[in-house]
């Protein structure tokens, strides 16, 4: 969930900056209909709000749209959401996670703004798959930002250092995770205090080892998440945490501490998503791979999916201004500044010729394409796809298992009983 609150402040555009301070005011707080209120979350760099900022000139500069930004910290951003929206004093455009558990909810609390007419109208080329993950009753309500996969970062120069090869099997990534944690250095950086990252945990080690059409039949009900590949999903987790692989007591390590881990060398292997890229390359001086949390047989694949979207409130007085800065979001020029400057990968096609990308964000794109035109097999990023009462249990289950409160068995039942 944190990837999806930082890409939305990263990956969006337009503003003059005014009161960044996560205040009040519905339709921006003033009748002018050329200024808007737009909320996101707290990007981890100060370098990606920077872009956020540059970019968003360029909009009130093209359109003479005013928009005026709001950031909030990013744990408190559904908090803080939810109660603006519901009370009528919400921000007029937002930016906020896809799929049924998050702007579904929204949108069946009717606090969505009903875009349907605004796609036929502007005809926004939204992959087809993306539009479904911000469809709900028949109504679309929002712009998908980007693709993105979740996978295992390391770094090369450990792995080197002490002659080991990339992982091609969970055999070899175990084995490796061995001998780096007798070496001194924590193999996974690990963390959960947040909860949201267990599910990531669970989505790559699971969609790895079932492959891409036995997780839809999962996310579908045709299977029950008590089965065993389920469970032995989840005893690797329990099992690599209690053998000292992943970052001592990870439910009290926070997402941005577990990175630090990795950019200073303390921690071999950061198992996030490729939205991390542009950071890791700003802050480290090693070599850095990126492979999928590797199967039993095989490399495994990437759990692959959507992050955030942009959505306007249904309570706006502004609609026509918001509609336009969504419309700015996905054209051509603003997709390629999206990979060029922030390597994200729009949720719509964009012609990348000329454009310069580091090795790291090359294999990333490539990666992103087979989401995109379906040929290549993807897992998924459960908490995407799923209800607000399924990701609670699967994150305070991952929770449990890495503090020993329960087994594998007993979140199992957890996550079928609340599917």
């Amino acid at each position: 969930m944190r990837k999806q609150l930082i890409v939305a402040a990263v990956a969006l555009s337009a503003m003059t900056l005014a009161g960044c301070t996560g205040g009040t005011g519905g339709g921006g707080g003033d009748s002018d209909p050329d200024s808007i209120r737009f909320l996101i979350g707290q990007p981890e760099d100060n370098a990606d709000l920077d872009l956020t900022k540059a970019d968003l000139a360029a909009f009130t500069e093209a359109t003479g749209i005013e928009v005026k930004l709001d950031v909030v910290p990013s744990e408190n951003m559904r908090t803080v959401l939810q109660t603006q929206l519901r009370s009528g004093e919400g921000p007029d455009v937002f930016g906020y996670d896809t799929g049924p558990g998050f702007a579904g909810a929204l949108e069946e609390a009717g606090l969505l703004y009903d875009l349907t007419d605004a796609y036929a109208d502007n005809d926004w080329p939204i992959y087809d798959f993306a539009q479904e993950r911000v469809t709900f009753g028949g109504k679309i309500v929002g712009i998908p930002n980007d693709i993105e996969s979740v996978g295992l970062f390391y770094n090369k120069d450990i792995f080197d250092s002490l002659g080991l090869a990339q992982p091609e099997t969970l055999d070899d990534l175990t084995a490796a995770a061995d001998v780096i944690r007798d070496s001194g250095v924590i193999p996974f950086a690990v963390s959960d205090k947040e909860g949201w990252q267990g599910g990531h945990l669970l989505s790559m080690v699971l969609s790895s080892e079932v492959g891409g059409d036995a997780m839809e039949g999962l996310i579908a009900g045709d299977t029950s998440w008590e089965s065993p590949e389920v469970v032995d999903a989840l005893d690797v987790l329990a099992s690599y945490n209690s053998d000292g692989l992943f970052t001592p007591s990870p439910t009290a390590v926070t997402y941005d501490n577990a990175n630090a881990l990795f950019y200073s060398g303390k921690a071999a292997i950061n198992p996030t998503g490729s939205w991390l890229a542009q950071d890791i390359e700003r802050n480290v001086d090693f070599g850095v791979g990126y492979i999928p949390f590797p199967a039993q047989d095989g490399p495994g694949i990437f759990s692959g999916g959507l992050g955030s979207g942009l959505f306007i409130s249904a309570t706006t007085t502004k609609a026509d201004a918001a509609i336009k800065f969504l419309d700015w979001n996905v054209t051509q020029e603003h997709g390629r500044w999206q990979v060029e400057e922030q390597q994200s990968i729009p949720a719509f096609p964009v012609d990348t010729e000329g454009i310069e990308a580091t090795p790291l964000f090359t294999q990333i794109i490539a990666d992103a394409a087979k989401i995109a035109d379906g040929t290549g097999d993807f897992g998924y990023n459960v908490d995407v796809l799923m209800s607000d009462t399924f990701n609670e249990a699967m994150w305070d289950g991952i929770q449990a298992i890495l503090t020993g409160q329960k087994d594998a068995d007993q979140v199992a039942a957890d996550l079928e009983k609340n599917f």
